[in-house]
C-alpha cells in the first residue's frame, strides 16, 4: 500500500500563516502575501501598495512542511504553469513556503 499524504490540517495552516506573517513583516508597508487554500493547494498572492492581490505561485502539499511542490503563476498566459522552470528567483525553491515567498519577490519584484 503506498504511503498516504497526511491532510493539510488547520494546525498546519496556522503555522503557515505565522510564517507568512513573519515574512510580510519584513516587506515594505502596504505589501503583503495573502494565502488561499483549496484542498491540498496553497495559493500565494501578493498585494503591493494598495493594489488588489495578484497571483504569484501555487504550492501543493506533499505531507511535510519542507516538501511542497512549487508552480509559478504566469501573468502572460494567466495560469499556473508547471512546465515553466526558468524564472527569476528559482534558486530559492527548496520545498519550503519561505523559499516560495522569496522566489515570488524576485520573480515579481515590488
Amino acid at each position: 500500500m503506498p504511503n498516504e499524504i497526511p491532510p493539510l490540517t488547520d494546525k498546519i495552516k496556522a503555522e503557515i500563516s505565522a510564517l507568512i506573517d513573519a515574512f510580510n513583516a519584513k516587506l515594505p508597508r502596504n505589501c503583503a502575501y495573502k494565502p488561499r487554500y483549496n484542498g491540498c493547494y496553497l495559493y500565494l498572492s501578493r498585494a503591493d501598495y494598495g493594489s488588489a492581490p495578484q497571483p504569484i505561485c501555487r504550492l501543493e502539499w506533499r505531507g511535510k512542511s519542507n516538501d511542497w511542490d512549487f508552480v509559478i503563476y504566469k501573468h502572460s498566459s494567466n495560469k499556473y504553469d508547471p512546465n515553466e522552470i526558468l524564472y527569476p528567483g528559482m534558486q530559492y525553491i527548496d520545498g519550503t513556503v519561505e523559499g516560495a515567498l522569496q522566489c515570488g519577490l524576485e520573480a515579481y519584484p515590488l
